[in-house]
């Protein structure tokens, strides 16, 4: 309901603001389970999908967005809260874990939900191997996979920057990859990293960003 309220409003104040360059919407299905899988460069990007996309899109959102005080925690709490994020504990041993299983859910219930294969931001700018969890939440839904391309939205707020700022953002929602009946009879681990594969070079063609090959480090990793 909340976001039935925001979407009108919102969505016509920052393409205003911002003019994205937005192309393939009717890539995306209208009803039905459906993962958008996209790259990550910002923040924000969990904004510009939501508002970009011709339906509701549901993202994992770390818990603390929703417990902030003040003002600040108000905007993020009602933010996330209005676009259908799904709050994570990210302090629970599980949670990776748990993560998957709540988007499963959604997806089973019929939603579109948004995942970042890459499993963190790209702080250079190169598009990372993806990890397996996109092909596992598709394989188990039975649902199609809608590549999708951000470019230019780590330039709205970057590092160390307080407030958004205007910059040139296109976004490309690809065809849909398709998993019913594809995998039939292949190992469930070489299907999950074909599959993964096959999303991310999608991706890379749709954001046009060099290959890294290697996976992006999440904060307090170290490479192995």
């Amino acid at each position: 309901m909340i976001y039935e309220l925001l979407h009108p409003v919102v969505t016509p104040l920052a393409t205003a603001i911002w003019r994205p360059e937005v192309v393939g919407r009717d890539n995306v299905p209208m009803d039905g389970p459906v993962i958008l899988a996209s790259n990550h460069r910002s923040f924000i990007d969990s904004v510009v999908i939501p508002l970009t996309a011709p339906r509701q899109v549901a993202f994992l959102a770390k818990s603390e967005y929703f417990t902030g005080t003040g003002v600040k925690g108000w905007i993020s709490r009602e933010w996330f809260t209005g676009v259908g994020s799904i709050p994570v504990d990210r302090d629970d041993t599980r949670a990776a874990q748990k993560s998957l299983d709540l988007a499963l859910a959604h997806l089973r219930g019929g939603g579109a939900f948004g995942i970042y294969p890459e499993g963190t931001r790209s702080r250079d700018g190169r598009l990372y191997r993806g990890r397996t969890g996109v092909a596992w939440l598709a394989l188990e839904a039975g649902c199609p996979v809608v590549p999708v391309g951000l470019q230019g939205t780590q330039d709205i707020q970057p590092v160390g920057s307080r407030l958004p700022r205007r910059a040139k953002v296109r976004v490309e929602f690809g065809a849909p990859i398709h998993v019913a009946g594809r995998f039939d009879g292949v190992p469930q681990g070489r299907a999950r990293r074909e599959l993964t594969d096959e999303v991310m070079q999608r991706i890379r063609e749709l954001s046009g960003q060099e290959w890294a090959g290697e996976y992006a480090q999440r904060s307090g990793e170290t490479p192995a």
